[in-house]
């Protein structure tokens, strides 16, 4: 660092009310740190945010000293975009901030706070807004994607009840996205990603869920692999919308619900959740389990009432801190023979315990939400949302499950909705598969981009390009 920028960078640090992080710090590494093991950037400057102003100062430093920014929030990005070699990190961790307002039905959020802040604060009232089926992601990038999880049936994606949000922009104001402020703000951040500005706090909407739903967790072996998906299928077409219903391949857990002789088996799920209000969920989804368990017996089950926030984690110790990851997605319209035909046949070619391959459903509420009404790169029509995700504890496993996922993916593509997928599962940023996950949005989105960040300063995500 020369000497003019060490010195600008003191005079960073003596403007923040948060804190300024450097390599010669003591605590650099930790600071750095993001989930994804497979990723570790070396940023030259880290801005521990507490305020807007520390994050405006942070984007006038990067801006004038030529330094290329990313934005940590909950530090989940699968391609590494919350760090950055030799640039400069906003972290937002700070900002986790969580209010509700009960009687509103509207939370606000601190675009540092995790999912789990989220969750604690929402549920002492019975209430949650959609969000995704990990506990320790940020609430912030996710929601900027979309916030596909449990609710998207029942309440739509998280970036669908974003009421509000203020976003720090390129050129350091703080505006307000809102339908009566900055609307074209509000449209772009609902589903553009991180390419608009940083976003310091959101509002949502709550709905009533919880605090305790009805949860059925079903595993199958490979011999029943492809009847369970043509059973899922079959209780989608009747499930009601509070359902939220979920199928894939994993390997089974050594939890107590699992007996020894299938621990660290793979096999197939079938998950699923009834998330109605507390006093009107528990007898639908008995019959629906008992239906389950007649057609096609399980190796095992786990079927009992569960906090809504134990739900959310279900699957935080699988997907901890610092195991090596790499995920695809793709939409496809139905589940038809030759979709199975391809899970059955490729999922098991894994080679990591760790690794999976999860789908839900997207229609009910998802489906309310016209297509034009937000930013987001997904078709507002009835479809599956599939992700393919290689975990693996030892770095040396994951050139082999990176091939495993992209096999699988493309083995996907005859029957796939076009090439473009849920950007929160990409891990390479693929000009041409962004431009065909937004299409015809894309040149919107692109003249939105080139109003309020037309030097692509926030370009560490899936960049749409300003017009």
């Amino acid at each position: 660092m020369s000497s003019t920028i060490a010195g600008d960078v003191t005079a960073l640090r003596a403007t923040l009310a948060g804190s300024l992080i450097t390599p010669e710090s003591p605590d650099y590494d930790e600071f750095r740190r993001v989930w994804n093991g497979d990723k570790d950037g070396h940023p030259a400057v880290i801005v521990c945010c507490e305020s807007d102003v520390d994050v405006a100062a942070a984007i006038t430093f990067a801006r004038d000293a030529g330094f290329e920014i990313a934005v940590r929030g909950g530090g989940h990005s699968f391609a590494g975009l919350s760090t950055v070699d030799d640039g400069l990190v906003i972290d937002l961790r700070r900002m986790n901030s969580v209010h509700v307002d009960p009687s509103a039905r509207r939370v606000k959020v601190g675009g540092g706070a995790l999912l789990s802040d989220m969750d604690a604060a929402t549920q002492k009232h019975g209430l949650a807004t959609p969000a995704g089926m990990i506990s320790h992601t940020g609430v912030g990038g996710l929601t900027l994607g979309g916030g596909i999880g449990w609710q998207a049936r029942k309440s739509g994606l998280g970036l669908d009840n974003v009421v509000s949000a203020r976003v720090v922009t390129a050129d350091g104001q703080v505006r307000r996205a809102a339908d009566d402020e900055n609307p074209d703000l509000l449209w772009a951040i609902r589903g553009g990603g991180g390419n608009f500005g940083v976003i310091t706090e959101f509002e949502f909407q709550l709905h009533e869920v919880g605090p305790t739903v009805q949860f059925a967790l079903l595993f199958y072996g490979q011999d029943q692999a492809a009847e369970m998906f043509r059973l899922g299928q079959a209780l989608l077409d009747e499930l009601p919308r509070r359902f939220a219903l979920a199928m894939g391949a994993i390997t089974a857990p050594d939890a107590p619900f699992v007996p020894e002789q299938y621990q660290h088996q793979p096999g197939y799920v079938l998950m699923l959740a009834d998330l109605g209000p507390e006093d009107a969920v528990g007898e639908v989804h008995t019959q629906l389990v008992e239906r389950i368990r007649k057609q096609l017996p399980p190796l095992f089950d786990m079927v009992a009432p569960t906090p809504f926030v134990e739900l959310q984690q279900l699957f935080d110790e699988a997907t901890r801190w610092g195991l090596h990851c790499y995920e695809k997605g793709t939409y496809i319209e139905e589940l038809t023979e030759e979709v199975i035909s391809v899970l059955v046949e490729q999922a098991p070619l894994r080679t990591s315990p760790h690794s999976v391959m999860l789908f839900m459903r997207m229609d009910g509420a998802y489906c309310d939400t016209a297509d034009a009404d937000t930013a987001f790169g997904g078709a507002r029509t009835p479809h599956f949302a599939f992700f393919i995700t290689a975990v693996c504890e030892a770095p040396e496993m994951l050139a082999a499950e990176r091939d495993w996922v992209r096999n699988f993916w493309h083995a996907l593509q005859p029957y796939s909705i076009g090439t473009g997928s849920y950007i929160n599962a990409m891990s390479e940023v693929e000009d041409d598969r962004v431009r065909a996950t937004y299409g015809e949005k894309y040149p919107r989105l692109a003249r939105i981009k080139a109003e309020y960040d037309p030097h692509n300063l926030f370009h560490r995500n899936l960049n749409i390009l300003p017009a």
